[in-house]
């Protein structure tokens, strides 16, 4: 007999990196969830508050505490980026073969680390700025080139075009509005404002597409607690879509003193979010919702499965679409590191004629293969 069997699995666990690698992306997502929480949100609610918080010391207390907690997350998260870059670039440099991935991105991923800490003790001026955007921006490119190459899903396809033109809009408006600062024009660049809101607009469609691509939302399949939940997500997140699109719209009609109150609380949280994520909230509202329900949706799924596309996953966004911060950057350039090694593999076994059987049988490795 000749027989040929291809098995597909999904590879990329996060056990299969090493337990330092392991314990550190794991300790980096939740300091860098909750540096976000803390540190860039909470310190510019803070900010907004500041006339309830000069009448009451419990409030500006808790506010200064917390901040100050942030603050020494930010810290933390900074160092455990560096750690991971660090040991995803040696073994890249130890184990990849000759190929564009080990001749440029590993170079180019390591030029930007090291500029970031060069920048810590030196900061830069205009020029440097520049330069540093222009390699994130290449670094950047190649990696989601490669997502796109090793990913055959078009689900997966779509979510990481839509990121990357996402992220470049961004890229593009605080390159080029610095160009021009660093040569003393003092004109608009060209449709810097409409890359900028066009990027945002993306970025908020990556984050609806994550469900898609990573979140199996299939409702034809014969795992009842599967579509249990799929149907369960689709109606919260319906409804939540719907009630936000038409709330100022009910609330209109119901009274108007009570709109202008929701109309401005709106206002604060996307003066909130633009200040420490850069999104300005221009879109409806609910779109901007439905993206947090489907990123978070996405990132649990893969998380309580043990994939290291979860962390990738939740890097990303918890990035922001502002990168103010050098470290935010390198968070880009890592959880797209590591959507890259969550891919699936196929394994293939071949039997040619009729031999003997082995008197031992082979035992699977217990570490599993390396990507």
């Amino acid at each position: 007999m000749v027989g040929a069997e291809a098995l597909e699995k999904a590879g990329g666990r996060v056990e299969e990196q090493g337990m330092l690698f392991e314990y550190t992306i794991k300790f980096l997502l939740l300091a860098a969830f909750l540096e976000l929480v803390l540190y860039r949100l909470i310190s510019r609610l803070g900010m907004h508050l500041s006339k309830v918080a000069e009448q009451y010391d419990s409030v500006r207390i808790t506010l200064q505490a917390l901040s100050s907690i942030g603050f020494a997350l930010l810290n933390t998260v900074a160092i455990l980026v560096f750690l991971a870059l660090l040991i995803l670039l040696f073994r890249n440099m130890s184990m990849t073969g000759p190929g564009w991935y080990s001749t440029m991105v590993v170079p180019s991923a390591s030029l930007l680390v090291l500029l970031t800490l060069a920048f810590l003790a030196f900061p830069p001026a205009m020029i440097g700025s520049v330069a540093y955007n222009l390699i994130a921006f290449g670094v950047i490119l190649m990696l989601s080139v490669r997502y796109l190459t090793i990913h055959r899903s078009w689900a997966q396809r779509a979510f990481g075009l839509s990121f990357f033109l996402g992220i470049s809009g961004w890229l593009y408006y605080q390159t080029v509005s610095t160009s021009y600062g660093l040569m003393g024009w003092f004109a608009a660049p060209p449709f810097v404002h409409e890359v900028n809101r066009a990027g945002e607009a993306l970025m908020v469609l990556a984050s609806i597409l994550a469900v898609w691509a990573y979140g199996g939302v299939g409702v034809f399949t014969k795992n009842k607690r599967h579509r249990r939940r799929v149907l369960t997500f689709a109606a919260v997140g319906g409804s939540a879509f719907l009630a936000l699109l038409f709330m100022d719209y009910f609330l209109a009609l119901y009274d108007e003193g009570v709109a202008e109150s929701a109309r401005k609380a709106g206002e604060g949280i996307g003066w909130i979010f633009q200040m420490g994520m850069g999104y300005t909230f221009y879109l409806p509202f609910a779109l901007y919702v439905t993206g947090l329900l489907s990123w978070s949706y996405a990132v649990v799924k893969l998380l309580t499965m043990g994939r290291i596309a979860g962390y990738g996953l939740g890097l990303i966004f918890i990035a922001g679409y502002a990168l103010n911060l050098s470290h935010l950057t390198l968070m880009v350039v890592l959880g797209l590191m590591l959507l890259n090694l969550d891919r699936r593999r196929v394994e293939s076994a071949v039997g040619e004629g009729v031999g003997e059987r082995p008197l031992v049988a082979s035992v699977a490795p217990a570490l599993g293969e390396k990507i």
